[in-house]
């Protein structure tokens, strides 16, 4: 999973208007088999529209396969519709959902938020998008902005691999067997197109940092620019660092990230580093028009990344996510066309000059928030130095 392979197409996506409907033309074209993996999959108009076409494909003998996460499905995926699902035919399966609210456990922060769909390992889908209606938006303005691609080509096989693999981990820890083997043999897909692309996942033992150190890569050779879409940007020090020393030789860095307020505590901690990134060069520009949901990247032109991870200690650190990484200057220059589109249409620059002179009732605020985040990933054993350094004496 971590090389270039060419011969692909992959084509963006943009928000579950283009998603979804690709997703139910795709779930209609099934012959034999459809794999989803979703960390939420809502009980609204876009989740039953996909578990219709989902049952349309169990009736005409297609295995389909389910796996939504057991905390992320805990407040959406209803009984109704899980049950609707299952009398269909479609099997459904919970990643660690053994959450109590009472018996905490920090190895229940390990979540299944990666979001991947393959269909006759002949399409799939990766990228940020629930299965969850853009409307549908709880505390927040609608509609959800996000990315997904659809791909076709040499990366089919590692991305089936990867699912078939963790639902027989799972079949395995919750029923003690699985009808398919934990090792499966990943296969060959022929050439479809002219794209350079990776798969990357991120998980909890042989691919931990894989995502990051692919972004990390990618930033140490930029040239040029460095656009960075992230809903949650809570970067570690290695991270910063290479972002400042691009602007340091040169390279423009600019960070779309959410204004809106989600989780208050990690946004107000977030906060606490954009006086070293603003003081280093970097462009924030927080977008205010609705909720961002986006995992997205372009660097110079020509390289581009889609996925669920974001660049926080939840998702480098602890969750399993996947992405894309494309080579690729036709689709890296449509995703920054979006990304410019979105400066344009809904975001504010954050003034280096403006920041400074915020209150110190503010700047208390946001140092606590980060305090407080940096104590809780402390006890939890996360982070270490890198998200948390201690100051030198």
């Amino acid at each position: 999973m971590d090389r270039f392979r060419s011969g692909n197409r992959i084509k963006l996506l943009r928000n579950g208007a283009e998603y979804f409907p690709a997703l139910e033309r795709a779930i209609d074209s099934a012959e034999r088999e459809v794999w989803l993996e979703s960390y939420l999959f809502a009980d609204d108009a876009s989740g039953r529209r996909i578990a219709e076409a989902m049952a349309r494909a169990a009736k005409r003998g297609v295995k389909v396969r389910v796996m939504v996460d057991g905390w992320g499905a805990k407040f959406y995926l209803t009984p109704a519709l899980a049950r609707f699902m299952r009398d269909a035919g479609i099997e459904v399966l919970k990643y660690r959902p053994e959450v109590a609210a009472w018996q905490f456990r920090s190895h229940r922060l390990r979540r299944l938020h990666r979001k991947l769909v393959h269909i006759d390992r002949r399409v799939a889908f990766v990228g940020g998008i629930n299965v969850i209606d853009d409307m549908n938006t709880p505390g927040q303005k609608p509609p959800r902005l996000d990315f997904a691609v659809s791909v076709e080509g040499p990366l089919l096989p590692l991305i089936a691999q990867t699912m078939q693999r963790v639902w027989a981990l799972v079949q395995l820890v919750q029923l003690g067997t699985s009808q398919l083997p934990l090792f499966p043999e990943r296969g060959r897909a022929e050439r479809v197109g002219t794209q350079t692309a990776k798969f990357v996942i991120r998980d909890n033992l042989r691919h931990r940092r894989d995502i990051e150190q692919a972004y990390l890569a990618a930033i140490r050779r930029a040239k040029r620019e460095i656009v960075i879409a992230n809903s949650y940007f809570f970067p570690g020090i290695t991270f910063r660092r290479a972002l400042a020393d691009a602007t340091a030789r040169g390279v423009v860095v600019t960070l779309i990230l959410q204004a809106k307020v989600e989780y208050v505590l990690l946004h107000f901690a977030s906060r606490a580093m954009y006086g070293q990134l603003l003081g280093a060069g970097v462009i924030i520009q927080e977008y205010h028009k609705s909720m961002l949901h986006a995992k997205v990247a372009v660097i110079d032109d020509h390289w581009a990344t889609v996925g669920s991870s974001n660049i926080d200690p939840y998702s480098l650190l602890m969750a399993r996510e996947a992405n894309v990484f494309v080579r690729d200057r036709g689709f890296a220059r449509e995703l920054k066309q979006s990304l410019a589109d979105m400066v344009k249409d809904g975001a504010r620059p954050v003034a280096p000059q403006h920041w400074k002179s915020r209150s110190r009732l503010y700047k208390a605020a946001i140092w606590v928030a980060y305090g407080i985040v940096r104590l809780a990933m402390g006890f939890l054993g996360y982070g270490g130095n890198e998200w948390f350094p201690r100051r030198r004496s």
